[in-house]
């Protein structure tokens, strides 16, 4: 396995695992928008959620280098 591969997994697993409930229409506009910006739906959630803690100030935790636009 390509080097690149294995380290690609390693950030992976070091991210939390959540089932997230959602209503149909909430999804299929978030699975649009994710793919408007060539991303996929979980991508897109942490992307929104990001942006939010941001907006409301409770971003401090967050490290800049965990900041993926896409």
């Amino acid at each position: 396995m390509p080097e690149r591969f294995i380290d690609e997994e390693i950030s992976v697993s070091k991210k939390k695992s959540l089932l997230l409930r959602l209503d149909p229409k909430v999804y299929a506009a978030i699975q649009k928008w994710a793919a408007d910006e060539l991303r996929s739906v979980n991508a897109q959630i942490e992307y929104i959620l990001r942006q939010a803690l941001i907006k409301a100030g409770r971003a401090d935790s967050l490290d800049e280098g965990d900041n993926e636009q896409g």
